[in-house]
């Protein structure tokens, strides 16, 4: 069933949500200097399913570093809806990110001692964006879109894997962010359970979110609506809609 979007996504629906634009990023030491990102430049639509592909040591990290203003960029600009991430500074970074930017790590980074419902309301109280009164009908509500209404109340090591990482969706939702960022969302999952939360990742873009997530499988890179491939720190291709549109020639 479609889903309405959410006041904080309805907003960017219809735009380009982020550019990076001939981004680089270089570490330099004493002894060598070594190339992580190197000329990276591409558009992730709002509203969409986008995927950034490679293999391990592709800069697949790094790069979802810049997107959420964890590191920034040693050349380049990193736009988040008209803004420049790296004219912010650490505080306004850490305040944007609060409220824009929901983060879900391949191995959930739950709190152990929390149940799955205080695990959202955390999220809440650190993104200050909703009234005290309302954390707790969001945090359920979060729990709903997931699929774990009824596991509110169960700690993380009462849910299985699938589970935990839901709950982490969850949590990523609880601030409304207009982007969801997952790092191998399903890499610490078996075939089964990585296909059912792909579903519900996947299908947040009913509810205007965009999600963007890092893979090393081509088959899960390939029900993206668009992608880039990296290699050693480079696009060597771009996908939109299953096709390629641009493609490097090494």
């Amino acid at each position: 069933m479609q889903q309405v979007a959410t006041a904080q996504s309805q907003q960017y629906i219809g735009e380009p949500l982020i550019a990076v634009e001939h981004v680089s990023r270089v570490i330099t030491t004493r002894t060598q200097k070594t190339v992580i990102l190197d000329d990276v430049t591409f558009v992730v639509p709002a509203g969409s399913l986008f995927a950034i592909n490679g293999p391990s040591g592709s800069g697949k990290s790094t790069l979802l570093n810049l997107l959420t203003g964890i590191d920034r960029p040693t050349v380049g600009r990193v736009i988040f809806a008209g803004t420049e991430l790296q004219a912010k500074s650490e505080d306004a970074l850490a305040r944007w990110r609060g409220t824009h930017v929901g983060i879900i790590f391949q191995f959930f980074q739950l709190v152990p001692t929390l149940t799955a419902q205080e695990n959202v309301l955390l999220a809440l109280e650190l993104g200050g964006g909703l009234p005290r009164s309302a954390w707790r009908r969001r945090a359920q509500e979060c729990l709903e879109i997931v699929g774990l209404g009824a596991f509110g109340r169960r700690l993380p090591s009462a849910l299985s894997g699938g589970q935990q990482q839901r709950v982490a969706i969850a949590r990523a939702l609880a601030n409304d962010p207009p982007v969801l960022i997952a790092d191998e969302p399903t890499g610490n999952l078996d075939s089964h359970t990585a296909a059912q939360v792909f579903a519900t990742l996947a299908s947040l873009t009913e509810r205007g979110k965009t999600v963007v997530y890092v893979t090393h499988d081509p088959r899960l890179a390939a029900r993206a609506a668009a992608r880039i491939d990296l290699l050693d720190g480079r696009i060597v291709a771009q996908h939109n809609a299953g096709a390629v549109v641009a493609e490097v020639q090494r």
